[in-house]
């Protein structure tokens, strides 16, 4: 067997830790895409924020009040068929006492000032727009432009007096005041639009501890550094997965040496999944395909190409597929067939090279990355 060959035996050396695979990060770019998802607007279903809905969001808007709720939905329900946004609420309870007891009690008693608020505890229905993987996304950029320039009719002041519907949205007025004194002011980038004031954050539903930088762990950067045609050095930011070949058995070097040197079959679906992931790259090279391998503690994966964007956003929220990534989709994926009467295409034969199997759908991935604090931490591999 060749040393290259040995080399993906010896990657399997692995004992514990969560996999480092791109994860299919709450909804990303490619979800938006027509053939992927459509987006739904509803009126008699919630759509309420939840874990999955993206890391990063855009705070649109909050309401307050007897019927916050209805004038939220409503707003979430236009982003949605109006503007095609993925549009959530979220509610949000405060309790502005809670604080102020808990450190009044830890003062001696002649320091106890009693303090009251005006309302103690208040209820707000926030709309956010998700399904943004990173902060500078740009495709989370984009919507937010598109976002602060907008005019739904769900929040004009005049219509809804008409209909008899109050006005709901938080701090509302002021906002009011203060673009109508910008626009006199003729500032420049104001904020025009009745959201205006959109911005980016974090899902309030992950913990602090999901955006501390992790990057690839140092096992399995090792795993793939010495790989001639590593994903890790695919110069996009996205490229196209076409295979995955699963592992289940872990193996110790000592292991992998008796293997090496009486010959003998490898035990480790493992390491088989390492070598196949090998050899199809090398044979879609062979062809002239652009192909990548990445290995990690549990599985290892093929992709076809590079490409810095997904494809490119169109005026209803929508994104139209790179056509060159489109054609590497259908060039590996499985041929579908359309049949009468049935909601899901049929699928036909999975495609092979070599006699190794493409997955059924080839998909748009995110290029893992390294993590940019490693630069700054102890060197990633020792000197042998």
């Amino acid at each position: 067997m060749t040393r290259n060959a040995w080399l993906f035996a010896g990657v399997a050396i692995v004992l514990s830790s969560q996999a480092a695979l791109p994860r299919a990060a709450a909804a990303p770019p490619w979800e938006k895409i027509p053939i992927f998802q459509r987006i739904d607007a509803d009126p008699d279903k919630e759509y309420v924020l939840t874990e999955s809905r993206g890391p990063w969001i855009i705070m649109v808007a909050s309401f307050a009040g007897e019927q916050a709720a209805e004038q939220a939905k409503e707003l979430v329900l236009e982003l949605r068929s109006r503007y095609k946004l993925h549009a959530y609420t979220h509610e949000i309870d405060f309790d502005f006492n809670k604080n102020d007891r808990k450190d009044a009690d830890q003062e001696p008693s002649y320091h106890r000032r009693r303090m009251r608020y005006q309302v103690e505890k208040m209820k707000e229905i926030a709309v956010i727009v998700g399904d943004f993987p990173s902060v500078d996304d740009p495709q989370a950029q984009r919507v937010l432009k598109k976002i602060r320039a907008s005019e739904p009719d769900c929040l004009n002041s005049a219509k809804r007096a008409k209909q008899g519907k109050g006005e709901y949205r938080t701090l509302a007025n002021l906002r009011r005041i203060q673009q109508e004194i910008n626009r006199q002011l003729e500032m420049e980038n104001y904020a025009k639009g009745s959201l205006g004031h959109a911005f980016i954050t974090t899902n309030p539903l992950l913990p602090d501890s999901y955006f501390a930088p992790k990057g690839i762990d140092d096992v399995v950067l090792e795993m793939n550094e010495p790989v001639k045609y590593s994903l890790l050095k695919c110069p996009g930011k996205y490229s196209c997965k076409v295979a995955t070949f699963t592992g289940s058995v872990l193996i110790d070097q000592r292991l992998i040496e008796q293997v090496e040197q009486q010959g003998k079959k490898l035990p480790s679906r493992l390491e088989q999944a390492a070598l196949a992931a090998n050899k199809l790259t090398l044979a879609l090279r062979a062809k002239g395909y652009e192909a990548y391998e990445f290995h990690d503690r549990y599985a290892s994966m093929v992709t076809v190409g590079s490409f810095n964007a997904v494809g490119v956003p169109q005026p209803n929220g929508q994104i139209e597929i790179d056509p060159r990534l489109h054609a590497i989709m259908e060039t590996f994926s499985a041929d579908k067939q359309i049949v009468p009467g049935s909601a899901t295409p049929k699928v036909g034969k999975v495609k092979d090279c070599i006699g190794i199997p493409f997955d059924v759908q080839a998909m748009p991935i995110e290029v893992p990355q390294r993590a940019i604090s490693k630069a700054y931490d102890r060197p990633l591999f020792s000197s042998r």
